[in-house]
């Protein structure tokens, strides 16, 4: 698979998840308890945690 092809389905992969990630951050945030360190904690993991799952995805993309 050339560069150009690898690096459009990475694109469209990292679209994708990104779109579950913020439907699956809003359906756990209304679970969440009103404490506000609870919701500090869960937002800040939430707002980091999603390019942790996207490190081999870009890994994969950029070789070759």
């Amino acid at each position: 698979m050339n560069p150009r092809l690898r690096r459009l389905v990475a694109a469209c992969a990292t679209l994708a998840f990104l779109a579950f990630w913020v439907w699956a951050g809003i359906a756990l945030s209304t679970r969440l308890p009103a404490n506000p360190l609870v919701q500090l904690l869960f937002y800040a993991v939430a707002g980091v945690g999603w390019g942790v799952p996207l490190f081999p995805l870009f890994k994969w993309a950029e070789k070759g």
